[in-house]
C-alpha cells in the first residue's frame, strides 16, 4: 500500500445526517470516527420520511456532524487529504445539503472534493470492514434499493437483477403501517415476527416462476392487507398473536425470495470462476437477522464465503462514503465545484434501467 490516505466523508441522502473520518494505510482501512444524527423522532408522526423535514434537518446538523467527527478523530481539516460526499442517489434536498457543505469545506480549505455514489458506499463496505478482494457478489438491500451486483472494481459494477417495484425496506415500512407498528418498519416487523408462526399465514413468493434475478415486493403488501382485512372481518380485530403471525409470515416470504434469487445470482457469479467466491450483503435491511441467516444458509450450501458489515454500518453512515472516496481518490479522481447533486445515479450504466421509482430513493 502506498502512503496513507485520510478522508472526511459526509452522508445525507435520506434521513441520517452523518460524518466520518477514515484512513487507509499499509495495515488496511481504519474508521477514526463515525457520527450519525438520526431523524426518527422528526418523522414518527408521519409514518415515513418527509423529504422537506429531512432536508431542513440535514442543513441544520451537517456542520455540527463534521465538527464532532473531526474532534472524535483528533484531527483538524488540515490533517485530511480530501472531503468525500454523497452526491446521489437519494432525496434531492438532503443530498444538496451534504454537497453544498462539502463544497464549502473544499472552497475554504483547498481540499480536493470527491463525489461518491451512495450505492457504491454500501457496495464497497465489505472492503472497508473485511478487506474483500474483487470480484465479489454484493446484495445491496435497503429502504430504497435492492439489487445484485458483481463488484469488479471501485467503480465497475455489473447488475444481475434487482427490484422492479418496492424495495424490501419499503415493503417492511408499509407492512408496519398496515399493522399499526412504529417506524422504521423493518426492526418493528422483525421483533413481532420472533413471536409469531411463519407458517400460519402463507404469503406469495413473487417472481420465483421467472428464471432471473429480478425481485418484486409490492404484491406482498397487498396480500398482507387482504389477509389483515379478512381477519378483522371475521374476528372484529387483530389479536397480538395474529399480528405476530402476520409479521412472521410476511418476513419469511421476503427471506425465501431473497434466498432463491441469491442462489440464481450466485450461479451466474460462480460461472466466472472466482478463486475466492464471496457473497456480501449491505444496506439497512441487511441488519435483519432472519435475512442474514437465510443468506448464510445459501452460501454454506454453495460453498461461498458470506460476509456482512457490523449492524452500525448496515444503515446509512459516512464511514462507507469516506472509504468509497478513498477508493476514488487513490485512482487520482477528483471533482470540482460544479459537482451536482443527483436524485438518480445507477452503479451499472450499461444495463437497462429497472422499472419503478421507489418512495425512499430512486431505483438504479
Amino acid at each position: 500500500m502506498a502512503d496513507a490516505i485520510t478522508i472526511l466523508g459526509l452522508e445525507s441522502s435520506c434521513d441520517d445526517t452523518a460524518a466520518a473520518v477514515v484512513r487507509r494505510d499499509g495495515q488496511g482501512a481504519h474508521i477514526l470516527s463515525s457520527v450519525v444524527y438520526g431523524q426518527t423522532e422528526l418523522h414518527s408522526a408521519f409514518g415515513g420520511v418527509v423529504p422537506e423535514i429531512a432536508a431542513r434537518a440535514h442543513a441544520e446538523k451537517i456542520d455540527l456532524c463534521v465538527t464532532e467527527a473531526l474532534e472524535r478523530a483528533g484531527l483538524a481539516l488540515a490533517d485530511v487529504d480530501a472531503v468525500a460526499v454523497t452526491a446521489g442517489p437519494g432525496l434531492i434536498g438532503g443530498v444538496l445539503a451534504g454537497v453544498m457543505c462539502a463544497k464549502g469545506i473544499a472552497a475554504a480549505t483547498g481540499l480536493p472534493l470527491v463525489g461518491v455514489n451512495h450505492l457504491a458506499g454500501h457496495a464497497l463496505t465489505p472492503r472497508l470492514t473485511d478487506g474483500v478482494g474483487f470480484p465479489y457478489l454484493i446484495l445491496l438491500v435497503s429502504g430504497g434499493h435492492c439489487q445484485y451486483l458483481i463488484a469488479k472494481g471501485p467503480e465497475e459494477f455489473t447488475r444481475l437483477g434487482g427490484t422492479i417495484d418496492d424495495a424490501p425496506g419499503e415493503a417492511f415500512d408499509k407492512a408496519a403501517r398496515l399493522l399499526g407498528l412504529p417506524q422504521p418498519g423493518g426492526p418493528s416487523v422483525e421483533v413481532e415476527a420472533k413471536m409469531g408462526d411463519p407458517r400460519h399465514f402463507r404469503f406469495p413468493r413473487p417472481l420465483l416462476d421467472r428464471d432471473d434475478c429480478n425481485l418484486s415486493f409490492s404484491g406482498l403488501k397487498t396480500a398482507l392487507l387482504r389477509t389483515r382485512d379478512q381477519i378483522v372481518a371475521e374476528k372484529g380485530g387483530l389479536t397480538r398473536a395474529d399480528r405476530a403471525d402476520l409479521c412472521a409470515g410476511f418476513q419469511q416470504a421476503i427471506v425465501d425470495v431473497l434466498a432463491e434469487k441469491t442462489r440464481r445470482a450466485l450461479r451466474i457469479y460462480l460461472a466466472e470462476n472466482p478463486a475466492d467466491p464471496v457473497l456480501a450483503v449491505a444496506g439497512g435491511v441487511a441488519a435483519n437477522g432472519a435475512i442474514r441467516a437465510g443468506l448464510e444458509t445459501v452460501c454454506t450450501e454453495m460453498g461461498v464465503r458470506f460476509t456482512a458489515p457490523p449492524l452500525k454500518l448496515c444503515t446509512d453512515n459516512a464511514a462507507m462514503i469516506a472509504y468509497a472516496g478513498i477508493e476514488r481518490f487513490a485512482k487520482g479522481e477528483r471533482d470540482d465545484l460544479t459537482l451536482m447533486a443527483r436524485p438518480r445515479w445507477p452503479l451499472d450504466n450499461t444495463s437497462p434501467a429497472l422499472l419503478g421509482g421507489g418512495k425512499k430513493g430512486a431505483k438504479a
